[in-house]
């Protein structure tokens, strides 16, 4: 039975290595509602998340950004947002879909779970 195992485990990975498997993110669709004066630095922001902004409509006196953005760069998103608009902005997100890693990240996220695989053995 052992044997059964480590052959079907050796098939497994080969069969992985073989498929050209790629690593995907949770892309979201965010909508981010602020003052005009705050314009530039939001967009800054979103670009150097990953995100696209996919438009901007006048909403209310304000502007709202619609943008797609990796899950993974949102995080503390509320806190900076905040302090980018002296806490006169807000910013809904949902999730959209699923893409691509970009290589470079992929890479280094392969790498670390290679590392994190070897210090628990």
């Amino acid at each position: 039975e052992i044997a059964f195992k480590t052959a079907a485990r050796l098939a497994f990975r080969k069969g992985c290595e073989q498929a050209n498997p790629v690593l995907l993110e949770p892309i979201y669709h965010v909508e981010v509602l602020i003052p005009d004066e705050y314009m530039g630095d939001v967009i800054g922001d979103i670009n150097r998340r990953r995100g696209r902004v996919m438009g901007m409509n006048p909403r209310d006196g304000r502007q709202e950004v619609v943008a797609e953005v990796p899950f993974s760069e949102m995080f503390r998103y509320a806190t900076d947002l905040r302090s980018m608009t002296q806490a006169r902005g807000s910013f809904t997100m949902r999730f959209e879909r699923y893409e691509e890693v970009p290589a470079n990240i992929s890479a280094k996220v392969i790498e670390k779970a290679k590392q994190d695989m070897e210090d628990s053995e």
